[in-house]
């Protein structure tokens, strides 16, 4: 586990460096490839006017010339005219590689407790920052959303932190009766999958909040915040990661329900869990229900979600641990 703690950390350096310096370095080498394109061309146009018998040659030197920008561009070693690190690429492979590691320490715990990996809050905390990463990991590369590394490399670590820390027990250790049951492999897993996109939706939109108000200020520079998309395509982007984790938390509800009847002979017994697991899904089904209706689009809508991603953190750490019921172990 301390591997992956290590390598997670490293890797939220490199994607801060990399938002910090990473991209304006690259923003820097454009401009520069682009000016130097311009001055060529215009060169050329200068040439051919005079003389249309070199504009063969000249036009060949105008293309060579933008085809050396296009390669400054993409390279990220050409800035300041000496190596610079590749913040983005070490930062994804550190991130890789600490995804790696605490899935062989998912397996390997179950192996040596001869059950499911979740079946306490070290446990789940741990499945839970997991799928977070795991999420992001998907994101990242289907939306090309590597400025959220840093933002779920710190929700990563405090979990782990938090659950080595505090809430450490030995593999192995007895578990609650019934816990021993195949549902646990399904309702289970399925919160955890949930819970993790949900908090990869939930960095969308606290950037979305950052970002809407650095935009209403007018404020112009090359600071972190200016080099992250807009508020709308953050407020895009936690939308579709919700859209896509809802039907999941939705599923964990009802087969928690279909599990509660086998093992406590009813489906719903206002348990506090359960209770605020509802309360959960009540809000995020708000939120998309406005979205889709009413039209409710950036400020109104962020502060619905926002709302349910409290109400779920709320869910897990809260209730754990301000109240008694049968959930208490998860």
């Amino acid at each position: 586990m301390l591997s992956t703690v290590v390598l997670y950390i490293v890797a939220m350096v490199a994607y801060a460096a990399d938002l910090g310096f990473g991209q304006r370095r690259r923003a820097a080498t454009a401009e520069a490839g682009a000016t130097a394109t311009e001055s060529v061309e215009a060169e050329a146009k200068v040439l051919v006017a005079s003389d249309g018998s070199d504009a063969g040659v000249v036009k060949d030197e105008a293309a060579a010339a933008a085809a050396v920008a296009d390669d400054s561009e993409e390279s990220d070693f050409a800035y300041s005219g000496r190596r610079e690190i590749d913040w983005a690429r070490l930062a994804i492979v550190l991130n890789v590689l600490g995804w790696g590691a605490q899935l062989g320490v998912l397996l390997t715990r179950g192996l040596s407790a001869h059950r499911w990996p979740w079946g306490n809050m070290y446990e789940f905390l741990n499945a839970i920052s997991f799928a977070a990463v795991t999420a992001f990991l998907i994101v990242m590369f289907r939306y090309k959303a590597r400025f959220l590394g840093a933002f779920v490399m710190i929700a990563a670590v405090i979990a782990l932190g938090v659950a080595n820390i505090w809430l450490y027990e030995a593999a192995g250790g007895p578990v609650t009766a019934a816990l021993n049951s195949y549902w646990i492999a399904i309702h289970v897993t399925a919160a955890i999958i949930a819970t993790g996109a949900f908090t990869v939706a939930g960095s969308a939109t606290i950037l979305y909040f950052l970002k809407a108000r650095y935009e209403a200020a007018n404020e112009t520079g090359t600071g972190v915040l200016s080099r992250i998309p807009s508020s709308e395509d953050l407020d895009k982007l936690a939308l579709r990661v919700t859209m896509f984790a809802f039907p999941i938390w939705t599923a964990a509800i009802i087969m928690g329900a279909i599990w509660a009847d086998e093992a406590w002979g009813r489906y719903w017994g206002w348990d506090p869990k359960e209770i605020w697991s509802f309360v959960t899904w009540i809000i995020y089904a708000a939120y998309l229900h406005a979205r889709a209706t009413a039209g409710w689009k950036g400020r109104k809508a962020a502060i619905l979600s926002l709302l349910a991603f409290a109400a779920l953190l709320f869910n897990f750490f809260g209730v754990n641990y301000m109240f008694s019921g049968l959930h208490s172990y998860a």
